[in-house]
């Protein structure tokens, strides 16, 4: 009873803190200070904090459920956020762990090496002697998301009330979604059965050039996760990795061949491929860290994607119309002809002739804006056919992109698409 009235009376002084920053906003709004609406609506997240940091990147990595100018705006989301004293990481770890620190490492660095939305990162040594590395939950952060998600809830059921049209859209369910992927990321112990499952991947497919971070159950508990420190660089940093290795495409190439193989033959894929959870490490295996966000896909979807991709690749318009039905939900009859005529339009309309471009690009000149854009383009053309695409299939496109920039700056004479050393369609 105790614990549950702490909780309210948390819950009640975080809905306080949300109203004081929106009616200091709208203050600031109705004085003249107006900035477009994409802008003022991630200052407002980023003053709101942890659950609305995430919710910013959710929104920016999800293409196929916010417009554009959303999506583009918030890529500044804030990721890096202020760290809490090294003394609240202490009394954590005493609390979680049932035992003072010293009981478990044998050196703790006091300044944390990263801090995000609901986690901080310290580098530390177990008494046994590892070097390691400890993922410590910022205090009460749960306690935050739950209460601001289900406030985020309730408004967008009253907006789907309001403005029923908005009700196949399914802000409300978008907003369900993300409170289940947040929540799991505050549970380490589901990352740490994330690393073991992935690392058993590996070994079943006979994989010794990837790894991932040994967890050290020992030191670990739902708000702790102790694993072990990995040496090397970011998959961006090139003059770095040619001290690794002598063969840069070919280390991407095992990259993207673990990661494609994972998508049919492991529980999960890694859903964040950006360069910091892509390492180079400095006896040239490759490091996939932080399993905080997986996603799952089933197999017809994937097939369904391979063959969306495929067709792009040799311009079959109605290869693509069918494919995206297929990736697609509706509750209306899309006529699949209808849909491949207008994906033929716009591709005639963006002058977008040659598919190799669409998706690779051209290392002269083109970028990744003009990629997502012409993707994006093609989902939107999607849903004015009363498809609504999953996120999963936003989440798998947003992997592709980060690839698509490694190859830029590891090898730019691969063609990802065609490449017979890759088995992305394979």
């Amino acid at each position: 009873m105790k614990g549950l009235l702490v909780d309210s009376v948390k819950g009640a002084f975080r809905l306080t803190q949300t109203a004081k920053v929106l009616g200091l906003t709208g203050t600031k709004w109705v004085l003249g200070k107006r900035p477009p609406n994409p802008v003022l609506l991630r200052q407002v997240f980023e003053q709101l904090g942890s659950t609305y940091i995430k919710l910013g990147q959710f929104i920016a990595s999800s293409p196929t459920f916010f417009p554009k100018e959303y999506v583009d705006e918030f890529q500044y989301c804030l990721d890096q956020t202020p760290p809490f004293e090294f003394s609240v990481v202490r009394k954590i770890i005493t609390q979680e762990l049932g035992c003072s620190p010293e009981k478990v490492y044998s050196y703790i660095e006091e300044k944390p090496l990263a801090s995000a939305s609901i986690a901080q990162v310290h580098a530390a040594k177990l008494v046994t002697g590892e070097d390691v590395v400890i993922k410590v939950q910022k205090p009460g952060v749960e306690n935050v998301l739950l209460t601001d998600l289900n406030f985020l809830y309730v408004c967008a059921r009253l907006l789907e009330k309001v403005a029923p049209k908005l009700s196949w859209t399914s802000i409300s369910g978008v907003v369900e979604e993300i409170q289940k992927t947040m929540m799991e990321e505050c549970d380490f112990i589901k990352e740490a059965k994330n690393l073991d499952t992935f690392r058993a991947f590996l070994l079943e497919s006979d994989n010794h050039d990837v790894v991932v971070p040994k967890v050290y159950k020992q030191a670990c508990s739902r708000r702790i996760l102790t694993m072990e420190r990995f040496y090397g660089s970011s998959l961006t940093d090139l003059e770095s990795i040619r001290k690794y290795c002598d063969d840069p495409e070919k280390t991407l190439i095992t990259a993207m061949n673990t990661w494609f193989a994972s998508l049919t033959q492991c529980e999960f894929f890694h859903a964040d491929v950006h360069a910091g959870n892509l390492m180079v490490l400095d006896d040239g295996r490759i490091g996939f860290i932080d399993f905080g966000i997986v996603g799952r896909i089933n197999p017809g979807t994937w097939e369904a994607v391979s063959d969306f991709i495929s067709s792009i690749m040799i311009g079959n318009f109605e290869g693509m119309a069918d494919a995206m039905i297929r990736i697609g939900i509706t509750d209306t009859d899309v006529q699949s002809q209808d849909l491949a005529a207008d994906l033929r339009g716009l591709f005639n309309k963006m002058d977008v002739m040659v598919p190799d471009y669409a998706l690779v690009g051209d290392s002269s000149g083109s970028d990744d804006d003009d990629i997502n854009n012409i993707l994006m383009e093609m989902v939107r053309v999607g849903e004015e056919h009363g498809l609504h695409f999953p996120r999963e299939f936003a989440l798998l496109l947003k992997q592709f992109l980060y690839f698509d920039r490694y190859v830029h700056i590891l090898a730019p004479e691969l063609d990802m698409f065609v490449d017979a050393r890759l088995s992305m369609l394979h």
